[in-house]
C-alpha cells in the first residue's frame, strides 16, 4: 500500500480528535509537484518557501499535540493506579458483586488507556515516516539536499522522541498484568476478550491492532531499509492481539 492511502487510512481510523494532528502529506505532495525540476524562477522559490513553511510548522504542530498528550497520560495513569490502590484497599468493605464490577471497570479503563499510548506511539512512527518521504520526492524533483539536514532536526524533536511514552506503555502493561489476571486459554490463542456491545472500547481496540500492524509494515527491514527508515519492530502475530486484553462483560 502506498504511503499516502496508509497515512489516509491511519487517519480515518484513528480517534476522532485527533485527525487533524497528523502530516499534511497531500498539501507537501502538491507543493513538491508544483516546483521545476531545477528551482530558479522566483515562483519556483516562492513555492519552495512555502513548503519549507509548512513543514515546520508541521512540526511544531506535531509537538504541541504529542507532549500535550504525553502530560494528560501521566496524569492519567497515576490517577488510574490510585483507584485501583483505592479498590483493593477498601475490597472487604464491598461485596463481592460490587468488587467484582469495580475491578472490570476500571480493567476496561486501563486497557482503553493503554490503547491510546500505542495510538501516539503510531502517531510519532508514521508522522516522522511522512516526512521523510516527502523530504525524498523533495530532493528528488529538485535535485536539493533538504532531506538530511532537516531529519536530523527532526530526531531531535519531542515527538520523536518516545522514550517516556515506550515508559508508560510498559508501566501500564506491567499493572495490567499484576492487577488482572489473563485467562491462559486466551493468552495460548493469542485470542483477547472483548466487551460485547458495540462502543468506544471495541473502536479503541481495533484502531490499537491497526496501529500495531502499521508500525510493523513501517519498520518492517526491506531492501529499501535506509539511514532515514525506522528500526525493525520485533512484534511476533501473537502479540498484536496479546498487546490489548478487553475483559469480558461481568455476568448480570
Amino acid at each position: 500500500m502506498k504511503f499516502g492511502k496508509r497515512l489516509k487510512k491511519q487517519i480515518e481510523d484513528t480517534i476522532p480528535e485527533w485527525r487533524d494532528k497528523f502530516l499534511a502529506y497531500k498539501d507537501l505532495k502538491k507543493l513538491v509537484k508544483l516546483m521545476s525540476i531545477t528551482p530558479s524562477s522566483s515562483t519556483d522559490l516562492k513555492v519552495e518557501e512555502e513548503f519549507i513553511h509548512l513543514l515546520n510548522s508541521e512540526i511544531d504542530k506535531f509537538n504541541g499535540f504529542f507532549m500535550e498528550q504525553e502530560e494528560e497520560f501521566i496524569i492519567r495513569l497515576r490517577e488510574l493506579k490510585e483507584r485501583i490502590q483505592s479498590v483493593i484497599s477498601t475490597a472487604h468493605e464491598q461485596s463481592e458483586a460490587v468488587y467484582a464490577a469495580e475491578m472490570w471497570r476500571l480493567r476496561k479503563d486501563i486497557v482503553n488507556f493503554h490503547g491510546e499510548m500505542v495510538l501516539l506511539e503510531n502517531y510519532s512512527s508514521i508522522n516522522y515516516t511522512g516526512l521523510a518521504k516527502i523530504l525524498k520526492k523533495y530532493d528528488k524533483r529538485t535535485g536539493g539536499l533538504l532531506r538530511l539536514p532537516f531529519i536530523e532536526k527532526v530526531l531531535k524533536q519531542p515527538f520523536f522522541t518516545t522514550d517516556l511514552i515506550s515508559k508508560l506503555v510498559k508501566e501500564c502493561e506491567d499493572t495490567i498484568e499484576q492487577v488482572f489476571e489473563v485467562p491462559q486459554e486466551n493468552a495460548k490463542l493469542g485470542r483477547p476478550e472483548v466487551v460485547a456491545e458495540e462502543g468506544a472500547e471495541q473502536s479503541i481496540f481495533r484502531n490499537t491492532v491497526a496501529a500495531l500492524v502499521t508500525m510493523r509494515e513501517m519498520r518492517k527491514g526491506s531492501s529499501t531499509y535506509g539511514r532515514f527508515s525506522l528500526p525493525p519492530m520485533s512484534l511476533p502475530d501473537i502479540d498484536l492481539a496479546q498487546h490489548l486484553q478487553l475483559p469480558s462483560p461481568i455476568p448480570s
